[in-house]
Order: C-alpha cells, then structure tokens, then sequence
C-alpha cells in the first residue's frame, strides 16, 4: 500500500470515529422511536381499541351533531380538526385545546357517546414521533438532528471507504470469518452491517432529511415547485401550509408544505389585512358541508378537515396517504364552501412524487406489512451497527485514552477527499460548518491533548 492510500486510509478512520461517536446515540434513538411510529397501525387498536373501535349502526350522525356532542363534553375547548371516521367501525375525533392542553376527543359517530380523551401530545406515537424529528426540544432539536442525519451520510461514505477489500478475501468482507471471536467478530458484524446496509441507510437518512427544519426547507423551496398560474385566481395569505404541521401532528404532505394558503375571499373584499387577520373565525358553511365536499371529490378516506382560526382563513381538507397518489389538499373558503384549490398527486413535479414516495417508504407504510418488515430490518441494523461500533473502541481503547486513530502529519492533499468533503458541505450546510469546527478542534486540542496516548493502531 502506498504512503498516499495509507494516509487517506488514516484520514478516513479518523473521520469515521468522530462522526460515529456524535452520530451513534442519535442513531440508537431514531432507530428505536423509528420502530414505535412504524408499528402505529398495530400498536394503537392495541392500546387504544376502546377510543378507536365502534360497533357500526345503520345511520350515523352527521358532522355537525358529532361536533355539537365533543363541544357539549369540554365547554371550554377550541375544536381545531376533525377526523372523520375512516371505516365503517372508527370512531370520530376531534382534536382541541382546552385548558391549557391539546387533547383528541373520540366520539362514537352512531350514538354520539364521548368515548374518552387522549391528549395529543403526550400519548405514545406523539411523543415518539416528536423525539423522531426534534427531540422535544424544537428547533434546536430539530438542528441536531439534521446534523446527525447529515453526518450519517458521512458516516456510510467513509465506512465504505474502510470496507473496502483492497485485495482481500472475501471472509470478513462479504461475510464473517468463521471461527472469529473478540473484536475481530464485533470488527467484521459492524463492517458487513455497514456494507450490506449502507444503501438502505442513505434511502432513510436523506427520505428522512427532506422534513427537516433548515436543510429541508431549503430543498422543498429549491425542487418544489408549483406553476403560478394554480394560485392566480384565489387571495393569498402570507403564510404558507406547513403551519398545519407540527412536531407530533402530520397534516398536510410534504409537497404541500411550501404552498402558500389562501384566504376566504369573499371576506376579504369587506375588510382589510389587518383587521381581518385579527379577527376570530366565523364560518357559514357547515362541517357536514365540508364533509360531503370531500366526498364528491372523492377524497380517500383518512383525511382530516382542519378548522379555520381566523377571518381570513379556510377550511383545509387533507390526507397523507399511505400511497402517495391519493394525496389530497384542498383548502376551502369558509363563507361560500367554494373550493379555493384542489391539488393531487397530478399536480406534483417529479422530485415531489420522488420525495413523497421515499417518506411513505421511510415511514413504512407503502407495501403494507412487507414495507414495515424492511424498514424494522432496517432499523435492527442501525441499531446492531451503531453498538458493533461502540463495543469496537470500548476494545481497542488504549487505558485513560479516548482511542482516536493516529493523526498523521505527512498527509497528502488528495483532490478526489477534498473534493467529497467540499460537496458534502455544500449540500449540507450544518455538516460543513460542523465539519470545519471539528476539524479546528481536532487540530488544535484534541491531537495535543491525547498525543500518542490516546492513539490507537490501524
């Protein structure tokens, strides 16, 4: 092997072991919430079968009624979306916020019993889902784990750079050498792991990436794009759909999220801006209205129907579909019932149907059961990997040492690194950042600190 391969070689294990020290925890916890969220479908009819499930009758109530009967059981509460039920034995929901709290009111859409509430989020799939994307902690949260998916990236390109064989056989490489015990086993399970898994683990890391906060909205505003003309005819707010989103709460598709929302417009020609804005809702079309709109345009059902919260503001009917092409949003005017816009998965560009189908994939719910099995394989790799590479340093540590691959000082400029280094910090802007102060830090503290002691042998 040659000085230049040795030392890129060298370079690459380095970077390896910083981004798997950041990146593993995160890892640990994405993976894991990943699982609870992905088994929503079977965990909630487990847990919940007594708010969700309803003995179906020959006539049901209508929307209206079904509201009147939540509104009666919390006086107080700001109903702020409907759920209609989904089958002929779900129930209804309304999710509010009452005292303080936002809470789901199950309603039996037959007998107009309240079967109970939950609150929305504080229930085992909210809080799983919002660790998932923010780790509770909001925008910071969401940054850092942005930052980890990023460097998960990193991760992958240079563990492939360390798997591969450079002549070797194929034991260790393409499959564990038998008879291996010790760190040699843990070195060849984390190594095949990596290898077998790295192209899955891109699909879900960067599938994933697309709903962050920064790197995601700068991708949806570059690549999502909707023809002008689709909101020419219809007044417009100055905010855009993904104000129906939030951290433990998916209202409308990812493709929707940079759509700006319109405004009543009938109402808008009596009053202006400001006034308007600050005023309460007061819808004249019914929610039975709604209903029966998303009915004869064929919205699958699943769909949930948010309120409007001011004057100005619309009716927004919506569903994230397993399958994205039964997406649907339209928003509503909510003095005429009048259909301000109408978009389906015809209307979407290429990379919106790409992006859409990669989240519905990530998330599991494409294929039904075959896609929950790949992506909870998916997931026990992540896991098995993350500590396969933990119980390697634990090992080879040196005593009182971090275990930092040596740095080498005769490192060659090599224009092919450099040059994957420089387009990963491009693409994503936090990585590059962080890349650059690890970089600052490695070099002016950590290599003096540890030296040789905390070095360990390649």
């Amino acid at each position: 092997m040659t000085t230049q391969k040795v030392s890129f070689y060298n370079l690459a294990w380095r970077w390896h072991f910083y981004a798997g020290l950041f990146v593993a925890p995160f890892m640990v916890l994405l993976a894991l919430t990943g699982i609870i969220y992905l088994f929503k479908p079977q965990l909630d009819p487990l847990m919940y079968g007594d708010l969700l499930k309803v003995q179906s009758a020959e006539h049901a109530l209508s929307a209206d009624e079904q509201l009147q009967r939540a509104q009666a059981a919390f006086p107080q509460g700001k109903i702020s979306k409907y759920l209609p039920p989904a089958t002929a034995t779900s129930s209804a929901q309304f999710v509010m916020h009452n005292d303080g709290r936002e809470v789901t009111v199950f309603v039996d859409p037959y007998r107009g019993t309240v079967l109970g509430e939950q609150d929305a989020q504080y229930n085992l799939q909210a809080i799983a889902r919002a660790l998932h994307g923010e780790l509770m902690i909001g925008t910071t949260g969401d940054r850092l784990v942005e930052l980890a998916a990023g460097w998960g990236v990193m991760l992958v390109v240079s563990g492939l750079y360390l798997w591969w064989p450079r002549g070797k056989s194929s034991a260790g490489v393409l499959w564990p050498r038998l008879g291996s015990r010790g760190r040699l086993f843990w070195r060849d399970l984390h190594a095949l792991v990596g290898f077998w898994g790295a192209a899955f683990l891109l699909v879900m890391l960067l599938s994933g990436m697309t709903w962050t906060g920064f790197w995601g909205k700068q991708y949806a505003d570059l690549w999502n794009r909707f023809p002008a003309a689709m909101w020419n005819s219809v007044p417009q707010s100055d905010q855009q759909a993904r104000v129906l989103n939030t951290a433990t709460q998916q209202t409308v598709p990812w493709a929707m999220e940079n759509t700006p929302m319109p405004m009543s417009g009938d109402h808008a020609e009596h009053m202006n801006h400001g006034a308007m804005h600050a005023a309460p809702a007061a819808p004249a079309i019914s929610l039975q209205q709604v209903v029966d709109l998303a009915t004869a345009r064929q919205v699958e059902p699943g769909y949930s129907i948010t309120f409007p919260t001011t004057a100005e503001g619309v009716f927004t009917i919506a569903v994230f579909a397993d399958d994205p092409r039964n997406d649907a949003t339209l928003h509503v005017d909510q003095y005429t019932g009048k259909v301000l816009a109408d978009v389906r998965w015809a209307h979407y560009n290429l990379v919106a149907r790409a992006t859409e189908t990669g989240v519905m994939l990530h998330e599991g719910k494409m294929f039904g059961w075959v896609n929950q099995l790949i992506v909870l394989l998916i997931c026990l790799m992540i896991l098995l990997s993350a500590v396969s590479g933990v119980v390697i340093w634990w090992k080879r540590r040196p005593q009182g040492g971090l275990g930092v691959p040596p740095l080498r000082h005769d490192l060659p400029r090599w224009k092919t690194a450099m040059g994957i280094m420089l387009a990963l910090a491009i693409i994503f802007p936090l990585v590059g950042a962080s890349l650059i102060a690890v970089w600052l830090l490695d070099r002016l503290v950590l290599s003096r600190w540890f030296g040789q002691r905390g070095s360990a042998r390649a």
